[in-house]
């Protein structure tokens, strides 16, 4: 076999193994599964818990979480714990392509960025942003699911969701880049565009309901 059929095989077998939320290239540094190309050991440590592939148990779920309690007003960072998990029933307010970010590796694709889900209590709030919680479907939650012939591209669930009522089940998570901006923490004047930095995310279940819940 010539060298240049030898070279054209190996990079076909690359791109067949590679999974889906791994096929793009950082740019400038390398790309960690868990950490992506973060740098700072504060931000790699939120891409783990970002990244994290395992579904969580019946046992995980704290009952307490709702999207009322979510939305509650406070200093909410601790509020609840970032290794349980939630199941919260609402209006779907949103459905977008997430930013360029490091847990992603930068990627720029639709395929390879999260799907942001804004979730109202009510479909009246959907008009103020400092009622909606974020809620993330990641590019390897995506790819797990599409194995067992389930579609999360972010079109998909835009169609599917965007102002209907959905239950999401995924991991707690406080985003703190994202404290900021988010109403429960951020500062006089700042500019607000969120309830609170706590999320879902990775999300691991959807469910689409025929009304939300009172």
């Amino acid at each position: 076999m010539s060298k240049l059929l030898v070279t054209v095989a190996l990079l076909v077998a690359t791109v067949t193994i590679s999974p889906a939320w791994a096929r793009h290239a950082p740019t400038h540094r390398p790309c960690d599964p868990e950490t992506g190309d973060a740098v700072q050991p504060a931000i790699q440590a939120l891409n783990r818990l970002k990244n994290r592939e395992a579904a969580p148990t019946t046992r995980d779920i704290d009952p307490s979480v709702s999207l009322a309690a979510i939305v509650r007003p406070g200093a909410d960072e601790t509020r609840w714990d970032e290794h349980k998990a939630g199941s919260v029933a609402g209006y779907v307010a949103g459905v977008k392509m997430g930013g360029i970010e490091t847990v992603n590796c930068h990627a720029r694709s639709a395929h390879g960025r999260d799907t942001h889900i804004d979730l109202t209590v009510t479909p009246s709030d959907a008009f103020d942003e400092r009622r909606h919680v974020i809620v993330e479907v990641t590019p390897r939650w995506r790819a797990a699911v599409a194995r067992s012939g389930v579609d999360w591209e972010t079109d998909t669930l835009r169609q599917r969701l965007l102002g209907r009522c959905a239950r999401i089940t995924g991991w707690l998570l406080f985003d703190r880049e994202h404290r900021g901006e988010s109403a429960n923490t951020a500062r006089s004047g700042a500019s607000v565009w969120r309830a609170t930095a706590w999320e879902i995310h990775p999300i691991t279940r959807i469910e689409t309901l025929a009304s939300c819940p009172r």
